[in-house]
């Protein structure tokens, strides 16, 4: 008997080591070569920026560094104020970047998650400027601008609420029917805003944030850590609150207000604010990123063999792809016992690797 156990475990663990080799055979740690060098003036995109003609937007960052009395570090996430900075800027507008505090916010940088546009942010002297020196809200009038934007980051959930400035701008552009955007966390500058006639402003309001699964999954304890769950507080206000998929692109719009759910959301909210605004967003080659969440998106929705017809288009015009963005959603499904999901992913990966040079 203790023979057979014995075969039975080394089996096991040889399974488990060749999982585990495999897994770590489809991340792609091949970073594009000089891709931190990047200057504004190399993404066609960016070449294309119209005049600033079209009035002015303001981008607001967190001022908050720690995460409440955890001693953990916290800021404003870059990518999504890299992404919605260039949108706004390539089609017509000037963009301000103003802060509770003023100065400089501390800016979360995960490499992961880094592309040629975000590094071209941190290589532009104007852009960075801004950054680094932003306004103070309190010296900032509402009526100079034509749209208000507020970047996420988990320091938003201590400084954003209940800023007298931040209701101060939000009532302001909701009163004179002005557009207000906010990604991820960034909806806690709305959480707890009541107009003139007492109404939350949030009241029957689409609207979408970071969710409490999104939340939870990374941070167990959040309940105990934050002063709330953004999607809790968005439903006690009365909003109408849109729960995509896990950590893939979703925005909600209404009249005045365009929100998205998470980093992934990022481009879809900028370019949906535009529209709002009342053009026609200029055209960009989609990311390695977006291609990645269309296909995850795709296997949500047609399961692996959609996913597989949309990635062969992907590989056939040669478009880029993130596969690590595919074994991080495995690696999801995997923790949650979805093993199936998990398996599939991990075999969409293998795909992508198999036909690529990564």
């Amino acid at each position: 008997m203790w023979k057979s156990i014995g075969i039975s475990v080394i089996g096991i663990v040889a399974v488990t080591g060749g999982l585990i080799a495999w897994l770590f055979s489809l991340v792609d740690r091949s970073n594009a070569q000089g891709i931190d060098l990047t200057q504004p003036q190399d993404i066609p995109y960016v070449q294309k920026r119209l005049a600033p003609d079209r009035g002015s937007i303001l981008i607001v960052l967190t001022s908050e560094t720690e995460m409440g009395d955890t001693g953990k570090k916290t800021g404003y996430e870059h990518t999504e104020l890299s992404r919605a900075y260039y949108v706004f800027s390539v089609n017509g507008f000037e963009v301000d970047i103003a802060s509770p505090k003023g100065g400089e916010p501390n800016a979360i940088i995960d490499n992961e998650d880094m592309g040629a546009l975000d590094y071209a942010f941190l290589n532009d002297d104007e852009a960075m400027a801004k950054a680094t020196h932003t306004l103070p809200l309190a010296e900032v009038k509402g009526a100079d601008y034509e749209a208000i934007y507020f970047v996420g980051g988990k320091g938003t959930m201590w400084d954003f609420p209940d800023n007298p400035d931040v209701h101060r701008l939000v009532r302001h552009f909701a009163q004179q029917d002005k557009l207000i955007g906010a990604v991820c966390h960034g909806p806690a500058a709305l959480a707890n805003v009541f107009l003139d006639d007492g109404e939350a402003f949030l009241q029957g309001k689409p609207v979408t944030g970071f969710t409490n699964e999104e939340e939870l999954f990374l941070i167990p304890d959040a309940e105990q850590v934050f002063p709330f769950l953004l999607e809790d507080r968005l439903r006690e206000r009365g909003a109408d609150v849109s729960v995509g998929l896990t950590y893939l692109e979703n925005i909600a719009v209404t009249d005045g207000l365009v929100t998205g759910q998470n980093p992934w959301s990022v481009y879809a909210t900028a370019e949906t604010m535009i529209e709002q605004l009342g053009y026609t967003p200029l055209s960009r080659e989609a990311t390695a990123i977006e291609n990645s969440v269309d296909v995850l998106m795709q296997y949500h929705l047609l399961g692996k063999i959609g996913a597989r017809e949309l990635l062969d288009t992907y590989i056939a015009s040669d478009a880029a792809f993130d596969r690590n963005l595919v074994v991080m959603h495995g690696l999801v499904a995997a923790m949650q016992w979805r093993v199936k999901s998990a398996l599939e992913l991990l075999v969409i990966a293998q795909h992508a690797k198999t036909h690529s040079a990564g």
